[in-house]
């Protein structure tokens, strides 16, 4: 688990569910393979956020560096809808606990941990 703040944290999507979660937001564009929705627990799910399918699959390919990855995605979350979403995740962990969720093996140098980094600098 990672804390940006004391009110936002990423977690595994795969982890139990924890009372002190708060809201709990996807932030994948693809729901997490073998996981009920029901298990899941995921209050809100704004694909607006999520890194676009080209991006995903320029990071996972053989010139994708996070460096180049966290610019590009920074500038897809500059667009209208996604920082519309951006602007929603400020709400929420303005009100209370937020929890970023995701299914990647490494949240840490994943796009959960830019979302991380832009809501404790605006924080």
């Amino acid at each position: 688990m990672q804390r940006g703040s004391d009110h936002v944290k990423v977690r595994r999507v795969y982890d139990t569910p924890d009372p002190d979660d708060g809201v709990r937001v996807l932030v994948d564009r693809l729901w997490p393979r073998g996981l009920a929705k029901t298990e899941a627990r995921v209050d809100e799910w704004p694909k607006a956020l999520t890194p676009s399918t080209e991006l995903r699959r320029w990071y996972h390919g053989p010139d994708g560096t996070y460096e180049q990855f966290c610019r590009r995605y920074e500038a897809e979350l500059a667009e209208p809808a996604a920082a519309e979403a951006l602007q929603r995740l400020r709400d929420l962990a303005a009100d209370g606990p937020l929890t970023l969720l995701t299914a990647a093996k490494d949240p840490g140098t994943s796009h959960a941990s830019v979302l991380l980094r832009l809501l404790g600098a605006r924080r």
